[in-house]
């Protein structure tokens, strides 16, 4: 009869030296993944909470071949002062207005309706940019 073994054969799955090399990538690798995703965080953390004046075009209406109206809702540092920019578009998407809206107002929430002159007609407005 045959004889059965209860180990493994020496140096066939591998030594135990590859193992400790295994499990050193593995720490560090985790480490490294730890810290790019703080990183991550950290860097969308800071571009959120660096923006003082933030902005949304809630609706648009085109008035006529010459206007636009734009209601805007701005949220900013109660203390902040700051502008946005709005453009109108045409609809072959070239530019037909440009306004440029000073944010002075010491309130946190302001929502104001801005009129724009177009030089041909608009099928769209753009919030561009807003800060401080």
């Amino acid at each position: 009869m045959a004889a059965v073994r209860e180990a493994v054969p020496e140096g066939r799955y591998g030594r135990t030296q590859d193992q400790r090399a295994d499990r050193k990538l593995r720490i560090i690798g985790g480490v490294l993944g730890v810290a790019f995703l703080a990183m991550i965080g950290w860097f969308g953390y800071s571009y959120i909470a660096g923006q003082d004046v933030r902005a949304e075009i809630v609706k648009s209406r085109i008035v006529s071949d010459g206007r636009v109206d734009a209601h805007l809702e701005i949220h900013k540092d109660r203390d902040a002062v700051g502008h946005c920019t709005i453009r109108a578009l045409s609809e072959d998407g070239g530019e037909v207005g440009r306004k440029e809206i000073r944010v002075e107002e010491s309130t946190e929430r302001i929502d104001t309706v801005v009129s724009m002159r177009t030089t041909t007609r608009a099928t769209a407005v753009e919030l561009m940019s807003c800060g401080s």
